[in-house]
């Protein structure tokens, strides 16, 4: 399997659990605890979700240290235009999707995503 093809594998199982867990965050969490309390309750989590999913699909592969960086800059790139999809899908403009990543919360988040992308630079080897 490609270092392109496990990109797009990593981006698509970390972005269903956050589908999951940004709607839980958008609906429940934020309007109770605020969007930067939301955010911090969550980003640890998907870290965590990140992690695991990325340790699955380096099992048994050897791959070097470039091919990992691109299985984290693919990953991190769907994972951007997913994002700016879902938010053009709600209603939002491109500017104000970016506009959100420079506020406090989406800084965080965007903190996490750069975490999600180095992952599979930061896996040891087996």
């Amino acid at each position: 399997m490609t270092a392109l093809t496990l990109g797009l594998r990593y981006f698509a199982g970390v972005f269903a659990a956050g589908f999951l867990l940004g709607t839980i965050r958008t609906l429940w969490l934020a309007p109770a605890l605020g969007e930067v309390p939301a955010v911090a309750v969550e980003l640890p989590i998907m870290l965590g979700i990140s992690w695991w999913w990325c340790r699955r699909l380096l099992t048994r592969r050897a791959l070097a240290m470039a091919a990992r960086a691109v299985m984290g800059g693919t990953a991190f790139v769907w994972l951007m235009l997913a994002e700016l999809a879902l938010s053009l899908a709600f209603g939002r403009t491109a500017e104000q999707y970016l506009a959100g990543l420079l506020a406090p919360a989406g800084l965080l988040g965007l903190a996490g995503q750069v975490g999600f992308a180095a992952l599979p630079m930061a896996m040891p080897r087996k």
